[in-house]
C-alpha cells in the first residue's frame, strides 16, 4: 500500500511550494503579517503577529529587523 504525503518545498531560505501559499494567505487574513503599500512585494510582520507566532512557540528574534 502506498502512502501519498503532502510536500513542504523548501526554496533557498524560505518556505514555497504551496504550503508557503497557503500559509502567507492565512496569515496575511489573520492580519499577522501586511503591506505597507499593496503594490509592496514584502510583507512585515504586525503587533498582533508578533504576539500570535511567540503564542505559537516561534522565536521572532531569528528575524533580522529592517530600517522603515
Amino acid at each position: 500500500m502506498q502512502t501519498k504525503i503532502k510536500p513542504a518545498k523548501k526554496c533557498y531560505e524560505h518556505l514555497g511550494g504551496k504550503l508557503g501559499e497557503l500559509l502567507l494567505e492565512n496569515f496575511a487574513d489573520k492580519n499577522w503579517i501586511a503591506r505597507k503599500n499593496p503594490a509592496d512585494k514584502h510583507f512585515y510582520i504586525t503587533e498582533l503577529g508578533e504576539k500570535e507566532f511567540t503564542k505559537l512557540g516561534l522565536d521572532l528574534s531569528k528575524i533580522k529587523s529592517e530600517e522603515v
